[in-house]
């Protein structure tokens, strides 16, 4: 458990600090577009490392990444405190997203080394939802009681735990370290990097049209939207559990994700779903993954560069949908979408029973 600890207090604290900004932005900075650019700085940021780090990592080793993420996490929480410059904060924003690049990879592909990696990858996704929650709920708490940055303090300040624990972990060498065949990765796996696009780029959708669509208040919004995330940690856990053969998985997945986001038009009691079927269908398409133990390192960071494509490009793209056409249009695109996920996922070449 002293090698496991480190990663998923690692997770947890990149992605609590990487959500610690958003409940004050408007404090941070003025206006929406500088804000947005403060927001969306740190999925750039990791999703131009997330596939050179995991090549990295089959190279090199995961610790070495491991370790470098999490001091790039503590100094780029502490640049965040110590710059009230908010032309500067997208710089150091992108910073912390190459920190996470180079850490959730490298976890990863530590992880589906491991006999264990099934029970293993359902506890990480579940601390990396919860890192997700505490950053957002936490800071807004701390507020009052610390100020406007409390929550930079508290996760920066707690960066060090895992930092230091990364002495414990040793470094686990696949078969397939050397050099890395991106090209031949992405072909193999070609279907099931598309399924994650689709599946985890449709919670982005909803999170995204929601706001303006519903016209909740902001309060009501957090409450709906975090349930969404404790819906992921309990079905990733609970799914880790159990053996379930991954094509097959994701087929039903993808219909009841459609069904979900078709569902969430008309409730947003349907958000407690999706995040379910997300949980459920990130450990299925990791337990495919893991059954090719070479070139883990490129392999998982090619999932992660799909999961941030997702996450970018299909709410920009519902977004326009909503805009041109209707909401009702941009959430029947998202919906057609994920059910296509169910007839190409047959496509992938199955290392695993299915």
């Amino acid at each position: 458990m002293k090698q496991r600890l480190p990663l998923l207090l690692g997770v947890f604290v990149v992605m609590a600090l990487s959500n610690a900004v958003v409940p004050v932005l408007p404090s941070l900075a003025e206006g929406t577009a500088l804000q947005g650019a403060i927001y969306s700085a740190y999925f750039f940021g990791a999703m131009l490392t997330v596939i050179p780090a995991g090549i990295l990592s089959d190279r090199i080793g995961r610790v070495p990444l491991l370790r470098a993420g999490l001091v790039l996490t503590l100094l780029s929480g502490a640049l965040i405190l110590a710059i009230s410059d908010p032309v500067a904060l997208p710089a150091i924003r992108a910073v912390e997203g190459v920190a996470a690049g180079l850490f959730v990879p490298a976890a990863m592909s530590w992880i589906n080394l491991q006999p264990d990696h099934e029970r293993m990858s359902g506890n990480f996704i579940a601390a990396l939802n919860l890192g997700l929650v505490s950053g957002l709920v936490l800071s807004g708490w701390l507020t009052v009681p610390v100020g406007v940055l409390g929550g930079v303090i508290v996760f920066t300040t707690f960066t060090a735990v895992p930092l230091l624990m990364t002495v414990f972990v040793g470094e686990t060498a696949g078969p397939g370290r050397g050099r890395a065949d991106l090209l031949g990765v992405g072909r193999e796996n070609f279907w099931l990097y598309i399924s994650a696009i689709v599946l985890v780029g449709a919670t982005g959708v909803v999170t995204t049209l929601y706001p303006d669509f519903s016209g909740e208040s902001a309060a009501n919004l957090g409450v709906q939207l975090g349930l969404m995330n404790v819906a992921t940690i309990v079905a990733s856990l609970t799914a880790s559990r159990f053996h379930l053969a991954p094509i097959p998985t994701i087929r039903v997945s993808a219909v009841l994700m459609a069904a979900a986001v078709a569902l969430s038009f008309f409730t947003p009691a349907a958000f407690v779903f999706i995040g379910g079927i997300a949980g459920v269908v990130m450990i299925a398409q990791i337990n495919y993954l893991a059954a090719n133990p070479g070139q883990q390192g490129a392999i998982m960071g090619l999932f992660n560069a799909s999961s941030y494509a997702g996450m970018t490009l299909l709410p920009f793209a519902a977004g326009v949908v909503a805009e041109v056409e209707s909401f009702s249009a941009a959430f029947a695109v998202t919906a057609i979408l994920a059910a296509l996920m169910a007839v190409t996922i047959g496509r992938c070449r199955c290392y695993l029973e299915s």
